[in-house]
């Protein structure tokens, strides 16, 4: 057996550039191509962007132009600008920057030196200039590699910093930026930002409101069951209100960065809420009963920040400095002050808020029994039922490097189950097998979801039955054939997560397999197509008269080749929530009982047979 050798050979040390492309994730969080929100390239967006919002709050620059393709990136602020003799060091340099000296950037979000350094080294191409008092600076890299590092010139530009990337396509791969999760992004920064304009591809980006605007676009307001509360204080700002959904909703920030996975800050704010709600109201009511359906935002500015990860997505600040009070303390005083009074000055608000908790309690306890007895028959199904093949890694919002990874393909029938099965990465896909075509739950209450025996055994195996915070897979990925039983199928399973769980979809957990229509191959070659156009291209790059088979169903494709599209180059469309989207509405539409304006669309979105012959 040859004996592995540790020596002083064996010791490497990497430069700034090396460590970060050997190791993104410690960086950007998870990689991945795009069609997840949370995927590096929206975190690369997010750094540059970062460095922009705190030269905005430090009263400098109220503009941010932002110009982005499916592959480029171009974000220019109107701040104090880089300074010149620094600009190369800036983006290059690790432990350098602005942001260490606390007297330049009071409360910012970048504090560790290393956002655009990440940026540079993850680019295939990477350019910065700033422009100060008449004169600019430009440097250009490739991978973290400098390549031009042109002289000071005169300039008659508006002071600023403007950065354009393109991000490397080997470590992002076949990665495309998706327009809504953009859009997203950038409502935030605008939200949370009163009197910045953010120019985004053309269209002006600009609240007056900030946490009110954001709750009015989130919750549309015939499903408010009171007006929301809106309540500011010195660095600190929430909103609140109550709708007909399910669960909770909430939005949080620090500094002007959202912590998509909350932290102290957000812990704060629920907890104070059901102190506040259970003073007032002079009853001891159930924490869950306080909170259900409520759809809640905070903000805090606080100095010196602690985040959990590089990403900044969960805030682990303790105390608030220089002052020394803990975040809760001070989120708990502002509600028990700010909130109290907003209900005994308006008890239309007070006696509509009590209605619904106490609605939500009524609900609670008629679920109590069946929700014992559901439990107890999915423990039983689990031990004799081959419905879940699970994994071995769960989705853990705790361990950073592998949170991302764990998936689960829910799919229709025993054949293509078990094609998945065979042909998946037991470490980290699981498979749910469904028998037949799911019950269609729009209109019905989440009594259906336990006393359904499909979707009862779906909610065990997910763990999602308090919420998110125990969800087990990080993708929850719709596997279904590519024809009509399969698109009903998937129309279901949608419905019941935007149903009884529409945080999944909100939170990007929830995509669609796309698996190859054809195969198109000679004795040489053989080329999977996901739709005609790219058939069409097959059937030319392979030229003569290729064998062409057309894949009807997943049990189809054998286990070896379902390995290629569930691996690294996995196709997954991700199903996005539009922030104006009426989740009612939308179900009504699509799932209620035929309505003449979806007649209408049938009929003018029609196929006749003759059509469909002409594009098989």
């Amino acid at each position: 057996m040859a004996k592995n050798t540790y020596n002083e050979d064996s010791i490497r040390s990497l430069d700034w550039k090396e460590h970060i492309r050997l190791r993104p994730g410690m960086y950007i969080g998870k990689l991945g191509d795009g069609s997840s929100k949370d995927d590096g390239i929206y975190v690369l967006v997010k750094e540059v962007l970062d460095n922009c919002i705190d030269e905005h709050v430090m009263g400098f620059g109220k503009i941010i132009d932002v110009k982005i393709s499916d592959y480029k990136v171009d974000i220019r602020d109107y701040g104090r600008g880089i300074p010149l003799g620094k600009v190369v060091d800036c983006v290059s340099k690790i432990n350098t920057g602005g942001k260490y000296d606390s007297k330049a950037f009071q409360k910012s979000v970048g504090l560790n030196g290393v956002g655009t350094k990440a940026v540079n080294a993850l680019s295939s191409y990477f350019k910065v200039q700033s422009i100060r008092e008449g004169e600019t600076k430009i440097a250009e890299f490739e991978r973290g590699e400098l390549q031009t590092d042109a002289d000071v010139q005169s300039s008659s530009l508006r002071n600023g910093t403007r950065v354009s990337f393109i991000p490397d396509n080997d470590i992002f791969k076949n990665f495309h930026f998706i327009p809504s999760y953009l859009d997203d992004q950038i409502w935030n920064y605008a939200y949370l930002n009163a009197g910045l304009t953010v120019n985004f591809n053309g269209v002006k980006y600009h609240s007056q409101n900030g946490l009110l605007d954001l709750l009015s676009k989130k919750i549309a307001e015939e499903n408010r069951r009171y007006p929301i509360i809106h309540l500011k204080g010195d660095d600190i700002e929430v909103a609140l209100t109550h709708g007909n959904q399910y669960g909770e909703e909430y939005y949080s920030f620090v500094n002007g960065q959202y912590t998509t996975q909350g932290g102290t800050h957000l812990s704060a704010f629920r907890e104070a809420i059901v102190k506040v709600c259970r003073d007032f109201f002079k009853k001891d009511y159930d924490a869950a009963d306080i909170r259900a359906s409520i759809t809640g935002a905070i903000s805090v500015r606080v100095q010196d920040p602690v985040f959990e990860s590089q990403t900044k997505t969960k805030l682990g600040s303790i105390n608030i400095a220089p002052e020394g009070a803990t975040l809760r303390t001070y989120v708990a005083d502002f509600l028990r002050e700010k909130l109290d009074n907003f209900l005994h000055r308006n008890s239309e608000v007070a006696e509509a808020l009590e209605k619904r908790i106490k609605q939500s309690e009524r609900e609670r306890k008629e679920m109590a029994g069946v929700k014992k007895i559901a439990n107890e028959r999915a423990k039983k199904a689990n031990l004799h039922n081959k419905k879940l093949r699970d994994c071995r890694l769960h989705y853990n919002q705790e361990q950073e490097e592998r949170r991302y990874d764990s998936t689960i393909f829910i799919t229709e029938g025993d054949s293509a189950s078990g094609s998945i099965t065979k042909a998946r990465d037991v470490q980290t896909q699981a498979v749910f097998s469904l028998r037949g075509k799911p019950l269609n739950c729009f209109g019905l209450t989440k009594k259906v979801v336990y006393e359904n025996e499909e979707f009862n055994l779906l909610q065990h195996a997910l763990n999602i039955e308090e919420g998110l915070d125990t969800l087990r897979y990080n993708r929850i990925v719709i596997a279904t054939d590519a024809d009509v039983d399969g698109m009903h199928i998937r129309l279901l399973l949608m419905t019941f997560f935007l149903q009884f769980f529409p945080e999944l979809v909100r939170d990007g957990h929830v995509y669609v397999l796309e698996t190859p229509l054809f195969r198109v191959r000679d004795k040489k070659k053989t080329i999977y197509c996901y739709d005609e156009e790219e058939k069409q291209s097959a059937i030319k790059e392979l030229k003569g008269k290729p064998e062409i088979t057309r894949f009807k169903g997943l049990g189809e494709i054998s286990p070896t080749e379902f390995g290629d599209f569930i691996g690294e180059d996995m196709r997954l469309t991700p199903v996005i929530l539009k922030e104006d989207t009426s989740i009612e509405k939308l179900l009504k539409y699509y799932m209620g009982k035929n309505t003449p304006q979806r007649q209408e669309f049938i009929i003018d979105n029609l196929y006749m047979e003759k059509d469909l012959d002409d594009i098989a």
